[in-house]
């Protein structure tokens, strides 16, 4: 049965069926082939995968993704990293990958932040005499930042589908996502004195104090929203909710820059991006619970123990495995479907699930930026307004740094476990 189910979702995927929908058609005919389940199960497991009370942060977080670049929050960012790091040769991709992180620790989506930061930050990298394929891969490269730093979709639904803590996973997501900032800031500050590039891009930068001054209510925003859940005072959920009335609040009354007819299409937007995401975690949350009925998860991690000798070899498996299912997979359907089975295994090494946790989301964040279904690379050429094949030039050494980032979290567990051991332990 499972085999072939995944023989008819990997035929779905070659003829270029969505991912959601072929994860879904395979789940349906292992149903209807090889069990004497009826098809209403089908219709009573996708809602039973949705039922969780932690997945309610996802469109919440969206919509406050959306909220802040309408609102103005986005530009004030831009503006307050651009007066801290935009005065130097190169400081303009400084600015970028910097907002990306402040960006990051509200929003929780890779996409949400290509588009916010990535509509500002393109058009500025291109009249400062950056290539439009550099600038454009420079976005969506650290728009992956958006999936790593807390708060992260992929690391809700990692917590939901293992019962890993969601609030230690969070919080374990910072030291990789500063680690690859700063390995993103010395390559471009590198890149850019071999090339000449940002000699000029202190033109137009604010004072620090100035900037700061615009871009308090803005700052403020990941204090409020990640402190009440390190604090014990909300769960991750009830903070989405605390972020959506605070964008709302900061663009509407403070910044006067949002209305009530822009509160339509920000929602639509929202509703359509959340959408997608929730049927891709329905259909694959369907898979999945047919994996588990066959015992896949108990014989795969029984293999995997008998096949590698040692957690470090394991380790090392997983990445090149996971690295070729991102580049194919959208993450939140290969995290609800291989999550549950590699955990397994890794607990049997005696692996961290924290640790393991921020390992595999990490390395699916990669999927975003490698071809052939990199959804950060879309939405980057998109916004640039250029083709896929321009980014492709320049994408080689930002992966590159991210690998090398890679090996560091999976080999020094400290980068992760670090945090998390003096908050919660």
């Amino acid at each position: 049965m499972t085999g072939a189910m995944l023989a008819v979702m990997l035929v779905l995927f070659a003829a270029a069926v969505p991912v959601a929908v072929a994860i879904g058609i395979a789940a349906i005919w292992g149903i209807a082939g090889f069990t004497s389940f009826p098809l209403i199960v089908a219709a009573q497991q996708l809602f039973v995968s949705l039922d969780r009370f932690p997945l309610a942060a996802i469109p919440f977080f969206i919509l406050a993704g959306n909220l802040m670049d309408v609102g103005g929050i986005s530009r004030r960012l831009v503006d307050f990293a651009k007066s801290l790091v935009g005065g130097i040769q190169g400081g303009l991709p400084c600015t970028c990958i910097l907002t990306c992180m402040i960006f990051a620790a509200i929003s929780g989506s890779s996409v949400a932040t290509t588009f916010a930061i990535g509509a500002i930050m393109i058009p500025a990298l291109v009249r400062h005499g950056y290539p439009v394929g550099f600038a454009a891969a420079l976005q969506a490269t650290a728009a992956e930042l958006g999936v790593i730093i807390p708060p992260s979709i992929p690391m809700i639904l990692y917590g939901v589908t293992t019962q890993v803590s969601i609030p230690e996973l969070f919080i374990a997501g910072f030291g990789p996502g500063v680690l690859i900032g700063g390995g993103l800031i010395a390559a471009v500050l590198i890149w850019c004195r071999i090339k000449g590039w940002g000699k000029q891009d202190g033109d137009g930068r604010l004072p620090v104090l100035q900037a700061a001054r615009q871009a308090g209510w803005a700052l403020l925003m990941p204090v409020v929203v990640l402190g009440g859940i390190y604090g014990g005072i909300t769960t991750p959920t009830e903070a989405s909710v605390i972020a959506v009335a605070y964008a709302l609040l900061v663009g509407m009354v403070l910044h006067r820059e949002l209305s009530w007819r822009d509160l339509y299409p920000i929602i639509r937007r929202s509703v359509v991006s959340s959408t997608v995401i929730l049927f891709i975690i329905a259909c694959a949350g369907l898979f999945s619970w047919l994996l588990n009925r066959q015992g896949v998860p108990d014989a795969a991690a029984a293999w995997l123990v008998e096949t590698f000798d040692g957690p470090g070899w394991f380790l090392l498996g997983v990445n090149l495995f996971l690295f070729l299912v991102g580049m194919f997979v959208e993450t939140s359907a290969s995290i609800i479907v291989l999550a549950p089975i590699l955990q397994e295994a890794a607990g049997r090494f005696g692996i961290d699930g924290v640790h393991f946790g921020t390992v595999m989301v990490v390395n699916l964040a990669l999927g975003m930026i490698t071809p052939p279904f990199g959804v950060n690379l879309f939405a980057a050429a998109q916004v640039a307004g250029t083709s896929i094949e321009q980014l492709m030039r320049y994408l080689p050494v930002f992966i590159g740094v991210i690998l090398a980032c890679l090996l560091a979290i999976t080999y020094v567990p400290a980068i992760s476990l670090l945090l998390p051991s003096l908050v919660f332990r």
